[in-house]
């Protein structure tokens, strides 16, 4: 930590600076992709669902979407595009010939990917208010919460960029860790559905779990309790995480 100084900051700068000119084609897709599955699975697989726990199917899986999408931004930002600027791009070296460190480097991406996902909160709120499935105004505190959580994804996918061999290994992570997160994590039905030693594993080892957790508490103004607990466990995993994060990043690229 003590080669960490507000240097990581200007990092974060240039990224936003090459998003600035191509915000388009990294903004509107990933944007789409959440509404697409709320009309989908809320209108229709939600007509076969009458309510869970008296909340309509369309209101319990709109949070859970809007966590998968501060998880994908963040996530694939640390992981695909951390990879091209790191291998392809050499920017990273560019950045390192100057009195930016290795660490401030790698902190102002993770930096950039936490806040890919405050972006993309910042969007998608919106269309969830403008559909009625959330409350107001406890809502409103999943913008700075999404970057909470970007900050999470992020440095998970920063620990297995420095671990890959090459660009197209990221699809393990992305198949092996990313979609049993998507699917088990309680976006689609509530984890107690599951037998009790995967809710064990799920809240112990699923980070979505608890974004999950959370989102639903601020959007359904319900399961304060669940919000407690993802805060704690964040508040714990992430900065061992982002440390761990940093300690391989600077293991691959100093040889």
């Amino acid at each position: 930590m003590k080669n960490l100084s507000g240097r990581a900051w200007a990092v974060w700068r240039r990224n936003l600076d090459v998003f600035s000119k191509t915000w388009r084609v990294n903004l509107i897709p990933p944007a789409i992709e959440p509404v697409l599955y709320l009309l989908a699975l809320g209108f229709g697989v939600g007509a076969f669902i009458t309510d869970i726990d008296g909340v309509p199917y369309i209101r319990f899986i709109a949070p859970a979407l809007f966590a998968v999408s501060v998880m994908n931004a963040s996530f694939f930002e640390c992981t695909y595009g951390s990879y091209v600027r790191m291998y392809y791009q050499k920017t990273f070296d560019a950045i390192v010939a100057t009195p930016v460190t290795i660490e401030e480097v790698i902190a102002g991406e993770i930096l950039w990917g936490a806040t890919r996902s405050l972006i993309s909160a910042a969007i998608i709120l919106p269309v969830l208010i403008l559909f009625g499935v959330v409350d107001l105004p406890g809502s409103l505190l999943l913008v700075p919460f999404a970057f909470v959580a970007g900050l999470l994804f992020a440095s998970i996918g920063m620990c297995f960029t420095a671990v890959i061999p090459n660009i197209e290994s990221i699809n393990y992570p992305a198949f092996l860790f990313i979609t049993p997160m998507f699917l088990f994590s309680g976006t689609f039905f509530p984890i107690d559905l599951l037998p009790e030693p995967l809710q064990a594993l799920a809240l112990a080892v699923l980070p979505l779990a608890h974004v999950v957790n959370v989102a639903r508490a601020l959007t359904l103004s319900t399961g304060w309790n669940l919000l407690v607990l993802g805060l704690l466990w964040m508040a714990a995993a992430t900065p061992l995480i982002f440390l761990l994060a940093l300690r391989l990043m600077k293991k691959r690229l100093i040889v």
